[in-house]
């Protein structure tokens, strides 16, 4: 009969925080391959029925969330006026 291991169960971060707060050496449970994240804010944005209308469309298409396509659509238009920025102060 083989004998198999089963890989161990992901600690949790509360878990790993409980730890830490007793004292623990905790750095095993980081493998230095995720990134940090900043915190996220909520915010809330009044849409007209139209354009409510066309993210959902949108994110029918796509398959995603509306959430999504909204993050995606303000992501992009950051970077376009990022860009044009830099154009603009590389003419000068």
């Amino acid at each position: 009969m083989k004998i198999t291991h089963k890989p161990p169960k992901p600690v949790s971060a509360e878990a790993t925080a409980h730890l830490a707060e007793r004292g623990a050496d905790v750095s095993r449970f980081f493998t230095g391959k995720g990134k940090m994240m900043a915190p996220i804010q909520r915010v809330n944005v009044d849409l007209t029925s139209g354009m409510l209308e066309e993210l959902d469309r949108a994110a029918k298409e796509l398959n995603i969330s509306r959430q999504a396509v909204i993050k995606t659509l303000i992501r992009r238009a950051l970077d376009q006026q990022y860009l044009a920025r830099a154009a603009q102060s590389s003419k000068s």
